[in-house]
């Protein structure tokens, strides 16, 4: 995410960042989300509203901020192995989402997302997308190594990748659990794999 500097000569407090990311998780521990406010934030990160607008804006703008920083924005590694690189990176999703209170804010904050569209940008622009572009870097090395499709549907099989876990984080139906991740993928790689892939032999 952009940062600001320092403003008319005014230092940088160069701890913000971390402190803002530790007290949005502090009080979203405490509170729902909905009760989250920037006055609240400041106060525990010990800083001011201002410092805060001056980086992230808005409430929400620091809590996208706390995702990105908890969750981070390239979990899918790529080692050659499809099935484990897709299982690895959704199983980190998982345990992030598990272990944090960002999963109950979430709800909420997409609803603030979408209805201011600086808010939509950052989060598609910091988060979405690079998140997204490091699991489908892991699908077109696949389809080079001759394992997936050439025809496969990318954006689909992205969707469907992600879809399970978020679902259960939206409607908390189901745990969050890393068994789901194994499970999703395998799902997923039986529809878009060819024979050359090695897991076929534990289909």
């Amino acid at each position: 995410m952009t940062q600001q500097g320092s403003i008319q000569g005014r230092p940088r407090d160069a701890g913000i960042d971390e402190r803002a990311t530790a007290a949005v998780l502090f009080l979203l521990a405490k509170a729902p989300y909905s009760q989250l406010t920037l006055e609240a934030i400041a106060a525990q990160a010990v800083t001011s509203k201002p410092a805060l607008r001056r980086r992230w804006k808005s409430m929400p703008g620091v809590v996208i901020h706390a995702l990105i920083a908890t969750l981070g924005s390239s979990p899918t590694p790529d080692t050659g192995c499809v099935h484990c690189d897709l299982t690895e990176g959704i199983s980190s999703l998982a345990r992030s989402f598990a272990d944090s209170p960002l999963a109950s804010a979430l709800p909420g904050l997409m609803s603030d997302v979408a209805n201011a569209p600086d808010l939509r940008e950052t989060f598609m622009n910091d988060y979405f997308e690079p998140r997204r572009a490091s699991t489908q870097r892991v699908l077109e090395a696949a389809i080079h190594r001759g394992e997936l499709r050439q025809s496969l549907d990318m954006e689909l099989a992205l969707d469907m990748l992600a879809a399970p876990l978020y679902h259960r984080v939206f409607f908390g139906h189901q745990p969050i659990t890393t068994e789901v991740a194994e499970v999703t993928v395998m799902a997923v790689l039986r529809g878009i794999a060819t024979d050359a892939w090695p897991g076929h032999r534990d289909i």
